[in-house]
């Protein structure tokens, strides 16, 4: 029987573990899939030694740390610089990729794609804040940039062309269209936990992303709602990069 997992740091809540056992259920797939809760890198490199697990997804906070560990990486995940599935090949070697631009960028285009684009040369240039500057938050900007939106980094810390939270008024808000959150601020069981942001200034016109899924509603959403900002969550996302990171384990 074929094995999977997740490598991550304290992911008993996690999404993957539950798709994918109901996926092998649902399509007769004779496979498992376990959560690798790993508390150290070392942990992380013997696991992936281990050759009968033929894939892996990661997540915080090893998608940039493992990359030392493999042997090779595909096109976009040498560019945005974090891994988040990794496959065994035949021959034993490891091969990271990036689905997580992939999962991000289709499920924002489902639900907002001809809002973020101009509708003629006179209108500005869509721009968004990423909240974070971790793995995820790359492959976030990797997806926006090829969409043709221009992103400005949210650090705790001003420095590398990143600007603080601090740095948020009415009128960067008003020149953005799109927040979105790649910390984990507000995730279970953390729920009040939430990015400082003047959320007074979002309005209508605003979309609100939180990679975060639990909560549904994370308490940044739900401020966003409360100012009447289009929202979503991060449920979609994970499904989609599910399922490619399924068709790279068996298909590439």
């Amino acid at each position: 029987m074929d094995k999977y997992g997740l490598i991550g740091k304290h992911i008993a809540y996690s999404f993957s573990a539950r798709y994918f056992a109901h996926k092998f259920k649902r399509e007769g797939i004779l496979a498992r899939y376990e959560n690798f809760d790993c508390e150290t890198s070392e942990m992380v490199s013997a696991l992936l030694e281990d050759q009968t697990i033929r894939g892996y997804n990661v997540t915080i906070p090893y998608k940039e740390l493992v990359i030392p560990f493999l042997n090779e990486l595909d096109e976009h995940a040498k560019a945005i610089g974090a891994v988040n599935t990794i496959k065994r090949s035949t021959s034993g070697k490891l091969k990271g990729y990036n689905t997580d631009f992939i999962g991000f960028k289709q499920s924002l285009l489902e639900q907002f794609s001809d809002q973020l684009k101009p509708h003629n040369e006179d209108q500005n240039e869509v721009t968004a804040l990423i909240l974070g500057t971790g793995g995820a938050s790359k492959a976030v900007v990797y997806a926006l940039s090829q969409m043709g939106v221009s992103c400005q980094y949210v650090s705790r810390k001003r420095e590398n062309g990143r600007i603080g939270y601090n740095d948020i008024d009415a009128q960067l808000i008003a020149q953005t269209k799109l927040i979105v959150n790649c910390t984990p601020l507000g995730t279970y069981p953390n729920i009040e936990d939430h990015p400082e942001l003047p959320y007074d200034y979002l309005t209508h016109t605003h979309i609100v992303y939180d990679l975060i899924y639990n909560p549904a509603v994370s308490t940044f959403l739900a401020k966003a709602k409360a100012q009447n900002a289009q929202t979503i969550n991060g449920l979609r996302m994970l499904e989609i990069q599910a399922e490619t990171a399924w068709e790279i384990w068996q298909h590439i």
